[in-house]
């Protein structure tokens, strides 16, 4: 039986270092953003998976974990 593609084991004798985990960063209301989509825009509303941005042309909703957006 082989293991998942996404099912890794670390073998603590490895020379490689294991994948770090990623962080989830939090975001409140007025918190300016860079998507790599849309481009920079400002957090109007934060639910408990996702937060709403406006980015002036259009308001998107992101979900977690905001892999392509990053606070400014």
């Amino acid at each position: 039986m082989t293991p998942s593609p996404g099912a890794r084991r670390h073998l603590a004798s490895s020379p490689f270092q294991p994948d770090p985990e990623p962080t989830i960063e939090d975001y409140v209301l007025d918190d300016l953003v860079s998507h790599d989509s849309y481009g920079v825009g400002r957090v109007v509303a934060v639910d408990a998976g996702a937060v709403t941005v406006d980015f002036r042309n259009q308001t998107v909703r992101i979900t977690s974990p905001f892999r392509k957006m990053s606070k400014l």
